[in-house]
């Protein structure tokens, strides 16, 4: 695989070997990558996790915080001073705050360093006395994870498969209008080029809005210092001629260079020294959303899994300081959207979702996991009188402060009642109809010794960390 390749290429000089022979005489590091597509809730997750890891009040379902064997945990300077600092007093400040707030949501990488004094269990432990465990946390755009999927395609591969969704879509109607009044065979003029990718931008932004997650190349909607350049100057084409300083062959060149400028170094630089991720995903949305939205994610997280190049690392190849991840969470975020009665089916759909891609995992080595979480829980549960029903409910505060209920429609037990009406290409959801609502933050300062209330944020940690912190 293109993306294996290039892993093994940057990893394998002379400084990345005396690096990894260093790390295995110094004090242990996991690096747990945290991603996931606009909205899925990434920023929450760390703040949350972090402020759970140093009051562990609210943890129980993490062995190593229920044993007492985390003595304790605090924050120090992250180690590359040239990756920003994941702003974490600022967030919790928002989410705990009066009015609590949401946090700003992640556009671009940053990274933070939780240190734990653990003390092992057993006689070695006693013997050995306490050690101190690094991690760092590492959040980048999932927009810019599912780029990494295009290090194996062509312009001409990209440009069709883009081009074939965006006829499905009414959001796509004003591209494919300036498209059509374009001849890819003409001689370059920039305000052409610009004018097509200006186009192709807002369908991006619209299909984000809609639901879609599919919205490749990721930069286009996080530019940060790069809008306006060439590398995002850049649209996918019908096939057909490309001569000599045409728009064709222009708009190709760019692609390609936006893998080697802007893809590949991101691979080289964070991704590719990742030992743990989780990918959150708000699976609720893509429900709402219907079943294109719900087949478009599917393919995406298949996607996801496959750059992750999964499987257990060797002896050489921590010693040549090549890693692969070991375990990948996916995790439905939003599960206090639901009561509890229904976290099962929505843990149960998105199994379903990765049930191939987690094969293949297996297979390579890594373990994976599907779970529902919240890593800020906004409502509490509630019964009410429905049409001689009693009907299973959430309720909380609004964006606006009014309290709310809501109930989101009853998920189907077998989750191939959703996933086949969404490969199917079905327009809407013949059964049912499933609502969200934004509910604030739940604005109570946790007590002393515990961290912000969440759902399964424990379990969670055990899986992706807890192995190593025993």
């Amino acid at each position: 695989m293109v993306i294996g390749r290039i892993a093994d290429g940057v990893m394998g000089g002379v400084e990345s070997v005396a690096g990894g022979v260093t790390s295995l005489f110094s004090e242990p590091v996991i690096r747990l990558g945290v991603t996931g597509l606009a909205r899925a809730g990434k920023t929450v997750f760390i703040t949350s996790l972090v402020a759970n890891l140093m009051d562990r009040g609210r943890m129980p379902g993490l062995h190593a915080a229920a044993s007492g064997a985390i003595r304790a945990a605090w924050l120090q300077p992250q180690p590359d001073d040239t990756v920003p600092r994941f702003a974490y007093e600022r967030h919790l400040a928002a989410m705990t705050g009066q009015p609590p707030a949401w946090p700003e949501s992640t556009r671009a990488v940053s990274q933070l360093r939780l240190s734990f004094r653990i003390q092992p269990s057993g006689l070695l432990g006693a013997v050995s006395g306490p050690r101190t465990l690094h991690l760092d946390i590492v959040d980048y755009p999932g927009e810019w994870l599912l780029d990494l999927g295009l290090m194996d395609r062509s312009f001409a591969q990209w440009s069709e498969e883009v081009l074939a969704a965006a006829e499905r879509r009414p959001e796509a109607a004003p591209f494919r209008a300036a498209l059509a009044a374009t001849d890819p065979a003409a001689p370059l003029a920039e305000p052409d080029a610009e004018r097509l990718a200006g186009a192709y931008t807002a369908y991006l932004r619209a299909a984000r809005e809609a639901g879609y997650s599919d919205c490749t190349p990721g930069r286009f909607l996080m530019p940060g210092e790069l809008e306006g350049s060439p590398a995002l100057t850049f649209a996918p084409l019908p096939p057909g001629e490309a001569p000599r300083g045409s728009l064709a062959l222009e708009m190709a060149r760019r692609f390609e260079a936006y893998k080697s400028g802007i893809v590949r170094p991101f691979f080289r630089d964070h991704f590719a020294r990742i030992d743990r991720q989780v990918v959150l995903v708000d699976l609720l949305d893509a429900i709402h959303s219907g079943p294109r939205a719900l087949a478009d994610l599917s393919t995406g997280l298949d996607r996801t899994l496959r750059a992750f190049r999964p499987g257990r690392t060797s002896w050489l190849g921590q010693l040549l300081g090549q890693r692969r991840v070991g375990r990948i969470l996916f995790a439905a975020t939003k599960a206090d959207h639901l009561h509890h009665s229904q976290h099962g089916a929505l843990t149960a759909i998105l199994e379903a979702m990765l049930r191939q891609a987690k094969d293949r995992a297996a297979f390579a080595g890594a373990e994976t996991r599907a779970m529902a979480i919240a890593a800020l829980r906004a409502t509490v549960e509630e019964e009410r009188e429905h049409r001689g029903h009693r009907l299973p409910m959430v309720r909380g505060t609004l964006d606006d402060g009014r309290q709310a209920a809501l109930y989101p429609g009853a998920l189907p037990d077998d989750p191939a009642r959703l996933l086949n009406a969404a490969t199917s290409g079905a327009e809407s959801w013949l059964d049912g109809d499933y609502s969200v609502m934004r509910f604030r933050p739940p604005g109570t300062p946790p007590r002393a010794g515990e961290g912000p209330p969440h759902i399964r944020l424990d379990r969670a940690a055990e899986f992706l960390i807890g192995d190593r912190l025993r």
